[in-house]
C-alpha cells in the first residue's frame, strides 16, 4: 500500500518497538519524521531507512522529550518545515527499577515528563490538526504493565496505566470524526528498556522476551484496522484477561514477587 505524500511522526525511533514501527511505515511509502536525543542514532537510522526504501523522505528532529518543552517545540519544527503529520507514534518511553523509597526522584519526575507529558503534549497539537483535516491516527505505546500494580517499577507502570485510561477515552472522543486512536500494549520485548531502567537482575527478565518486530506488527495492524487497542503475544493476552479476575492488592503481591531481583 503506497501512501504518496504521508508522513508519520515516530518518537523512540531509533531502537527497539519504534524503530520496527518505523520500518513498517517506510515499507508501506510513508514518509518519516523521527525523534530522538541523540542526533548521530537519528542520523544512522534515517540512513537505514532510506537504503532499505530510497523513495521516501525521513526528517529527523533531536530533541529531548524528558524536558516538559521538547515536545511543543517538536510540534513547531514540524510546522516550520511545513509538513502535515497524519500518523503520530508516541514510542518513546522510560522506566526506573527499585523500590520507591529508594530511587532518584529526579529521573522519576524525567520519566513522568517522557512517558506522561510529551506524549500529551504531541497528541493535543497534531491531534487538533488531524481533526480540523478530518482524518489522521495516533499510535500510543502502552504496556500490560498498564493493567496492573507495579512494584519495583511503581512508576513506570503507573504512567503506562495512564497512558492506557488516557488512550482509550481519546479514542471514544474521536472516532466518529475520522480519526483513530490505538494504544499497543506489548509485555516483556527483547529491548534495550531493562538495561536503561536498570533492571537486568529481576526475575521478570528469565523468561522469554518478545521480538521488537513482532510487537510492532500486532501495533501498526491493529492502527491500521482502526482497532482501539491491542495486547501483543498471546501469553499476555492470557495474563492480561486472568488479572481483570483478581484483586488489585493480589496482583501487587505477585508482581512484587516475579519483580523482585534474582537470587
Amino acid at each position: 500500500m503506497e501512501q504518496q505524500n504521508k508522513y508519520a511522526l515516530i518518537t523512540g525511533a531509533t531502537s527497539g518497538i519504534g524503530l520496527e514501527l518505523a520500518k513498517l511505515f517506510a515499507k508501506d511509502g510513508y514518509n518519516l519524521v523521527i525523534v530522538s536525543r541523540d542526533q548521530s542514532n537519528l542520523e544512522k537510522t534515517a540512513y537505514l531507512l532510506k537504503q532499505e526504501n530510497e523513495s521516501i523522505d525521513v526528517v529527523t528532529i533531536s530533541k529531548d522529550l524528558f524536558k516538559p518543552e521538547s515536545a511543543s517545540e517538536v510540534y513547531q519544527e514540524v510546522k516550520d518545515k511545513g509538513i502535515k503529520i497524519d500518523v503520530l507514534v508516541n514510542d518513546a518511553g522510560q522506566g526506573l527499577y527499585g523500590e520507591f523509597v529508594d530511587t532518584d526522584i529526579e529521573r522519576e519526575i524525567d520519566i513522568i515528563h517522557l512517558n506522561i507529558i510529551s506524549l500529551v503534549v504531541l497528541t493535543k497539537h497534531f491531534l487538533k490538526d488531524m481533526i480540523a483535516r478530518g482524518s489522521g491516527k495516533v499510535l500510543n505505546l502502552s504496556s500490560i504493565a498498564s493493567k496492573v500494580p507495579g512494584p519495583y517499577q511503581s512508576i513506570y507502570h503507573a504512567t503506562k496505566a495512564f497512558v492506557q485510561s488516557f488512550t482509550e477515552a481519546i479514542h471514544s472522543e474521536v472516532k466518529d470524526k475520522g480519526i483513530i486512536v490505538t494504544a499497543l500494549l506489548p509485555g516483556v520485548t527483547d529491548t534495550d528498556f531493562f538495561n536503561k531502567a536498570g533492571m537486568l537482575q529481576s526475575k521478570a527478565l528469565k523468561g522469554d522476551k518478545a521480538d521488537p518486530a513482532d510487537v510492532a506488527k500486532d501495533g501498526y495492524d491493529a492502527l491500521m484496522n482502526d482497532d482501539d487497542k491491542v495486547v501483543s503475544g498471546f501469553k499476555n493476552k492470557l495474563q492480561t484477561a486472568i488479572g481483570n479476575l483478581m484483586p488489585d492488592s493480589m496482583i501487587a503481591d505477585q508482581v512484587k514477587k516475579q519483580q523482585e531481583p534474582a537470587e
